[in-house]
């Protein structure tokens, strides 16, 4: 599929159902291990301590603890994300007097917007399924080796009887403000160099090599963390926090200050090399997904 094949089909009734699906097999391809080192930082000295320790109590098993919760989930995020941009794209393109999906019409001003919209769309699901996510992995056995949730579904389950649907969506304030710039930047870095590619080799999107699509996912993948990893700390940290009384931090700003005062700057960087080192395999293999779908899908 070419991107003058894009343009000459704007009203496809099928382009948002073809979006998912590609958005999907993108997701689907960047689930990985799980962020322990990030939630949990006072318990391990590194990348290969978290490793040992983690093998040493649960197993290879444990790597992907809580890893059945983000198989399901990022499917959807991802499918939300990429149906959004690809509609923000075509919007954008029809402000700027271009066919619909013309790619080399969008300024970076508005590839940030729509990826910054997209962003806040995949924040509806991404934060609960991060909020179930991280209370697996870092949930340890209490008394006679029992696990407090006996999976994503029974968590739900007793989150919700005894917080609500409040309860469910905890640190969704600061989920909502990492998806905004982490995805503005994300798509922002990706489509620009595509569009830099493009423009400097004549060619159509479809013509671009896997390879390049890799390189181009896994920078994109490195700069949405790099600029977005410490809003990423204060979410976690909120989401694996108490609830109510039982809760270390009072809210958002609460909850870095306290940060602040405890480690310092370098307290919104603990994590961030095995994170960063995860980013790059993670978004190469997405947007090769998308794109390699996208292809076959026309």
């Amino acid at each position: 599929m070419s991107d003058l094949k894009q343009i000459e089909k704007p009203q496809d009734p099928l382009r948002a159902v073809k979006d998912c699906a590609a958005g999907s097999v993108g997701g689907i391809a960047q689930v990985l291990a799980g962020q322990r080192i990030q939630t949990q930082p006072e318990l391990y000295n590194g990348t290969m301590d978290c490793l040992k320790k983690t093998i040493a109590s649960d197993g290879f098993a444990g790597l992907y603890k809580g890893t059945a919760t983000p198989l399901v989930g990022i499917g959807v995020c991802v499918s939300i994300q990429f149906l959004t941009m690809e509609y923000m794209k075509r919007t954008f393109a029809r402000i700027n007097g271009a066919a619909p999906t013309a790619p080399l019409s969008l300024t970076p001003g508005q590839l940030y917007i729509s990826g910054a919209i997209a962003g806040l769309a995949n924040g509806v699901v991404s934060g609960p399924v991060e909020h179930i996510r991280t209370r697996l992995q870092v949930q340890t056995s209490g008394a006679g080796g029992k696990l407090q949730y006996a999976g994503p579904l029974d968590c739900i389950k007793k989150i919700y009887s005894s917080h609500g649907i409040s309860g469910i969506y905890k640190g969704q304030i600061p989920t909502l403000i990492r998806e905004f710039n982490a995805y503005g930047v994300y798509f922002l870095v990706y489509e620009s160099l595509v569009k830099n590619a493009m423009e400097r080799k004549g060619i159509a999107r479809d013509q671009l090599s896997s390879v390049q699509v890799m390189q181009y996912g896994a920078a994109a993948g490195m700069a949405i963390w790099l600029t977005t990893y410490p809003a990423d700390i204060v979410k976690s940290k909120i989401q694996t926090d108490g609830f109510g009384s039982a809760g270390k931090y009072k809210g958002t700003l609460d909850c870095v200050r306290q940060i602040m005062a405890k480690d310092g700057v370098k307290g919104f960087f603990r994590g961030i090399t095995p994170c960063l080192l995860r980013a790059a395999p993670a978004n190469a293999a997405t947007f090769l997904g998308f794109e390699l779908a996208m292809r076959v899908l026309g």
